[in-house]
């Protein structure tokens, strides 16, 4: 029997925010496509959300650094009718600083953090849009609003899922199909131990746990916002910016270089 609501396909489920996603979402009634590689973790998963709300949970294992197992989710967006809902959630941080990085480990964020992403977004959209229904969430981060203070290539893909949310936004306005972007912080995860990290040394006030980041970026789903930033108590400060930065686009693309410069016109 499937789910009323549809199902939600949700990448980078094997742990962490994309775990906690996908036992939201069941427990409100969604059947499940897991994906990540970790297909033994995913196994677990899908049994445990199967039995514990009564859903159906499908494993798709796929590495997002990989081509072409990108396209076999892309195949599945695609062909599945089912699928209402896509969580755009895998993704890859930083191992180090950034001049002392691998440059291919840095390939591999923006292959996973920028590539896979905007492929499976693109399509989820198109394929949505052509539905008249669905939603897309994109986990960004809240480093794509403080980029000068951290890992340059980490906060620059993250950036990028926000400027391409902000952007689908538009592109799907009035389709029926709803998008966000979500800017976790700091969150309790198994991320930086992937990377040989550990959150130790944070103030455990900047520190999320994962269940409540997810909690309230699925309340910001339902209160239709665009941009979702938990730990944001005074969502005027965000739309303060965001007026701040439409006061630019007059200025954004003119004939003449601004008198500011002293060049001759």
């Amino acid at each position: 029997m499937t789910s009323s609501l549809g199902t939600a396909l949700v990448t980078g489920a094997s742990s962490g925010i994309g775990a906690t996603y996908a036992d939201r979402l069941a427990r409100r009634g969604y059947d499940l496509i897991l994906v990540a590689r970790d297909t033994v973790r995913l196994g677990e998963l899908a049994d445990k959300l199967a039995a514990a709300y009564g859903i159906r949970a499908d494993v798709l294992r796929a590495d997002l650094s990989d081509r072409a197992d990108v396209l076999k989710v892309e195949d599945r967006l695609t062909t599945d009718e089912a699928v209402t809902l896509f969580v755009n959630n895998a993704g890859i941080g930083p191992a180090g600083p950034l001049l002392a990085a691998d440059p291919d480990y840095l390939d591999r964020i923006v292959d996973i953090n920028v590539g896979a992403a905007n492929r499976l977004a693109v399509t989820a959209a198109r394929v949505f849009s052509g539905r008249k229904r669905g939603a897309i969430v994109n986990i960004a981060s809240a480093v794509a609003m403080a980029a000068p203070f951290f890992h340059g290539t980490y906060a620059a893909s993250k950036a990028f899922i926000l400027a391409l949310t902000e952007s689908l936004a538009t592109d799907l306005r009035d389709t029926g199909v709803q998008v966000q972007a979500v800017l976790p912080g700091y969150t309790r995860t198994e991320i930086f131990d992937r990377v040989g990290g550990s959150m130790d040394g944070l103030d455990p006030e900047v520190v999320m746990e994962v269940g409540d980041l997810v909690d309230a970026a699925l309340a910001g789903l339902d209160h239709k916002e665009l941009v979702t930033m938990p730990s944001l108590a005074d969502y005027s400060l965000y739309e303060t910016f965001v007026d701040a930065r439409n006061a630019l686009r007059p200025n954004l693309s003119l004939r003449k270089p601004a008198a500011r410069y002293g060049l001759s016109n």
